[in-house]
């Protein structure tokens, strides 16, 4: 029952108060990703700053496992497929 409540707070986040706080998620990702292009003086995109993003959860989860870093983590994949 867990994995279905995490994918379910995952869903309601990509499209609920995150997206009325920050805009389309995908415009964001871009926007985050042309600054990060910027400054690495690499092109970055849209998919990689998702991709980053989960692996930010990964690490974290890696010293201590809480729920909304896997609600985040299901997230960011979503954004990224």
């Amino acid at each position: 029952m867990i994995s279905k409540e995490i994918l379910k707070e995952a869903s309601d986040l990509i499209g609920g108060e995150r997206n009325k706080d920050y805009g389309d998620k995908l415009k964001n990702h871009q926007r985050i990703a042309d600054l990060w292009s910027v400054f690495l003086k690499t092109k970055i995109t849209a998919h990689d700053v998702a991709i980053c993003m989960a692996l930010v959860k990964i690490a974290r989860l890696m010293n201590q496992h809480k729920k909304d870093n896997y609600i985040d983590l299901a997230a960011y994949g979503a954004i990224a497929g």
